[in-house]
């Protein structure tokens, strides 16, 4: 009789594979729930969010835009959104390094140009015939009307071709815009030509515009403006003072203005 086996062979087991595939579909569950669970978007924040940032571009800080729906969530889990006021960060903001390296640019470029117009000028500026200087708007140059006209005309006298020129020169290689202001003192003047201050004070601004558009000026950049005797920079009871209110003011301004304005009003 032969010897027994020891042991007896195992049965196949032809299930075993159910245990690796049921482990594979719970992990592939888990991962749609987690790629689900990190792409849902709640509206409700970002609702709050497009509010906020249509309120910093608009200018509205209105903080009623929107109001909150039930399913908000509470205050704890909004406080990325619970921040400083849009308005106020903005308005905090410093000014970029290019625009302040453009205004030192232009403050530079300024003074080069009053520096320059005080050497070209020479005695005229330094007796005080014409007077330059900075203000709010840009630089003005006062010219006493005895520099370019005969009292009581807006005919530019031949001897005053040599200041225009010397300022036009200057200022063509600018790109400011140029206003030219007539003004005169307050005692009247009525003849055939002129019927009062108004007539005279704008023909001779316009005078200068024309001469220095002959001397090359862009005439784009150019206006012109009388304003009579509404605009003194000295006392009218004196003869002293209403010379000095009797000039032609060149404003070179830094920005084209909305609306004209008097020189003498933006020391």
């Amino acid at each position: 009789m032969g010897r027994r086996r020891k042991f007896e062979d195992e049965p196949d087991n032809n299930d075993r594979w159910l245990v690796s595939y049921a482990d594979f579909i719970t992990l592939l569950f888990a991962f749609f729930v987690v790629m689900y669970g990190i792409s849902s978007v709640n509206d409700q924040k970002y609702k709050e969010l497009t509010s906020a940032l249509g309120s910093a571009f608009s200018g509205n800080t209105n903080d009623n835009t929107s109001s909150p729906s039930p399913d908000t969530p509470p205050a704890a889990d909004r406080h990325v959104l619970k921040t400083t006021p849009t308005s106020s960060l903005i308005h905090a903001l410093p000014l970029s390094r290019l625009q302040k390296e453009r205004q030192r640019k232009e403050q530079e470029s300024i003074s080069a140009m009053i520096a320059t117009l005080n050497r070209a000028l020479g005695n005229l500026a330094t007796n005080g015939k014409i007077s330059i200087s900075k203000t709010s708007l840009g630089v003005r140059i006062d010219i006493a009307d005895g520099v370019l006209f005969q009292a009581g005309s807006a005919a530019i006298k031949a001897e005053a071709d040599a200041p225009i020129s010397e300022i036009t020169q200057i200022l063509a290689d600018q790109q400011y815009a140029i206003q030219v202001e007539g003004h005169t003192d307050n005692v009247p003047i009525s003849n055939a030509q002129f019927p009062s201050n108004w007539e005279l004070s704008s023909m001779r601004a316009t005078s200068v515009v024309r001469k220095m558009i002959e001397n090359g000026i862009d005439a784009a950049r150019l206006s012109a403006v009388g304003y009579s005797d509404t605009q003194p920079i000295a006392d009218n009871q004196t003869a002293e003072g209403r010379a000095q209110n009797r000039r032609v003011s060149i404003m070179v301004l830094y920005h084209k203005p909305e609306k004209l304005q008097g020189a003498a009003n933006q020391q």
